[in-house]
């Protein structure tokens, strides 16, 4: 019996390369993925800009709470306003002076909340969801993570009321 009969079969060196090259280049690609992914944003972020409202946005921003359960101060931005989370979940954020959605018509599905009217732009499955304020003007979208609870919106309707104008729903 010679050393070749009991060795087996050999590898070729490309093939234990290849073996060795693949699982690393998809680790590295994770991991690149992972760094450069872009920050999540909301929806609210890419709405259109509503017709110019600065003073009534600035009396809304000035009346807002400053924080909420589980959320930090409000950081204000224009008439931006967001809360920090204290934990791993998206900030709640308001925009006000948005445009009238698109999508709003005499069959949309509304909310009352504390009394303002709300409809559901967007869904993000895992992450909130997007209101618009559709009773007041000027209009005014809020991001509200999953897990936020009622609170925000509440509050925030009630100060909406009572800053904002009441106006018709405009179906376009």
């Amino acid at each position: 019996m010679t050393d070749d009969d009991q060795t087996g079969p050999r590898l070729s060196p490309a093939l234990i390369a290849t073996l060795v090259a693949i699982p690393a280049m998809v680790i590295v690609g994770f991991i690149t993925f992972a760094a450069l992914r872009p920050e999540p944003t909301t929806p609210i972020e890419d709405y259109a800009s509503g017709e110019p409202s600065a003073a009534e946005c600035a009396t809304l921003v000035d009346a807002l709470p400053q924080t909420f359960d589980g959320f930090g101060d409000k950081q204000v931005e224009g008439t931006t306003v967001t809360w920090p989370s204290d934990g791993d979940t998206d900030p709640v954020t308001l925009r006000c002076g948005i445009s009238r959605p698109d999508e709003l018509s005499p069959t949309s599905n509304l909310q009352v909340i504390n009394p303002v009217q709300w409809f559901i732009t967007d869904t993000v499955e895992g992450a909130g969801q997007a209101y618009v304020c559709v009773d007041h003007r000027p209009y005014v979208a809020m991001w509200i993570p999953e897990n936020a609870g009622n609170a925000p919106i509440t509050d925030v309707s009630a100060v909406i009321d009572r800053t904002l104008p009441r106006a018709p729903l405009d179906f376009g």
